[in-house]
């Protein structure tokens, strides 16, 4: 058996949510690499530009689509203007919103915003593109969740509940789904090197790296690029028995 009839998204259309920067911009091009053609998504018209640059360089394929999740009904138009351009195989559901606050501290604002693009535009999402794979018997969803949807950490309250009902969602999708070829799994990263942490990362180096160093049993941050290989094996053909799941990348904890 060739590897590429395993692993290759050859004649998949893949839309990755918040894909011009960080895990989302790095899962989208290594789809792009794997054969897929990709559909970027960022808040702002041309903010995917250079990543639609580098998918094109490598002689891979990408165009852009822009959208606020956080309005009402979002997530569906993005579904159908994703749709119009080719049917999407493969949703990768990686654009959301993370204010960091402990609970006490948490402001009505800051916990709806989290909320809508969180959870919203996920069900959002789900609602428009899951029958639509469902009636061409092949699909992969794969949501971007978090190592804080099972080990909350305080300061991210809000946030971890809102990726533990994502997955939520997942699993009870993943059931009514799964005989009609449609699998949907959770990739949860730990901590990843990403610009969301780099005025973390700048403005205290060594804290950055002790804080680094005791969080995981590798002692460092993951990169971004790290998350590429399992977003790849859960798109694709090589995770066939496969729904309902958790991958967690974390580096051991």
């Amino acid at each position: 058996m060739r590897l590429e009839s395993v692993f290759g998204l050859e004649g998949r259309t893949a839309l990755v949510t918040g894909s011009s920067r960080g895990i989302g911009a790095a899962i989208a091009e290594g789809l792009a690499g794997a054969g897929a053609h990709v559909i970027l998504h960022g808040t702002k018209v041309g903010g995917a530009a250079a990543v639609q640059a580098r998918i094109s360089s490598s002689g891979g394929t990408a165009q852009e689509l822009a959208a606020d999740l956080s309005g009402p009904g979002a997530g569906r138009d993005l579904i159908e203007r994703a749709e119009a351009i080719a049917p999407v195989d493969i949703l990768v559901i990686n654009a959301s919103a993370q204010i960091n606050a402990a609970l006490a501290d948490l402001t009505p604002d800051d916990l709806a915003f989290q909320l809508s693009v969180n959870l919203g535009s996920t069900v959002d999402m789900l609602q428009a593109v899951l029958p639509l794979m469902a009636a061409r018997k092949w699909g992969r969803v794969v949501s971007i969740g978090s190592v804080n949807q099972l080990r909350p950490k305080g300061i991210v309250t809000a946030y971890a509940a809102t990726k533990a009902a994502q997955h939520n969602l997942i699993q009870s999708q993943a059931r009514d789904y799964a005989r009609d070829n449609v699998l949907l799994n959770t990739l949860a990263p730990g901590l990843i090197d990403t610009d969301r942490n780099a005025h973390r990362r700048d403005e205290d180096p060594e804290g950055w790296a002790e804080y680094a160093r005791t969080l995981n049993w590798m002692g460092r941050a993951g990169r971004p690029e790290e998350m590429v290989g399992a977003a790849i094996f859960l798109s694709s053909q090589a995770c066939s028995f496969m729904t309902g799941e958790t991958l967690f990348l974390t580096g051991g904890y």
